[in-house]
């Protein structure tokens, strides 16, 4: 066994690794590290939702609407921008269609794969 201090966002961690041959992580903190923030319920728009979800490609802060209930929008257009490390990353539509609802505000924390807006 081997026994190492992990600093993580200021905070110290001393944990003991032990090598046992197999691909399961050995690793045990003996600080509980704290648990991150949840994502807040999705804010539905006016309206009923649509068939095709437009999800968010990576974990992030929602940056700016694109686009609002009853835009029409072609597949790749952008529907919302979030700011994932300093970078602005369009979220943009699957397909043709119409928004149907726009799930998030400018602000928002969102995790991947997490619904930002329907299209019909």
């Amino acid at each position: 066994m081997k026994n190492y201090t992990i600093t993580v966002n200021g905070t110290a961690y001393d944990v003991t690794v032990e090598e046992t041959g197999s691909a399961a992580p050995a690793a045990a903190p003996k600080k509980a590290a704290p648990a991150p923030k949840a994502a807040p319920a999705p804010k539905a728009a006016a309206g009923a939702a649509g068939g095709v979800e437009v999800k968010a490609g990576a974990a992030g802060k929602v940056f700016k609407l694109d686009t609002k209930v009853g835009d029409t929008v072609k597949k790749g257009d952008p529907v919302v921008t979030i700011e994932a490390m300093k970078m602005e990353i369009p979220v943009v539509a699957p397909q043709d269609g119409t928004v149907a609802s726009i799930n998030c505000s400018v602000g928002d924390a969102c995790e991947s794969g997490q619904v930002l807006a329907t299209l019909n």
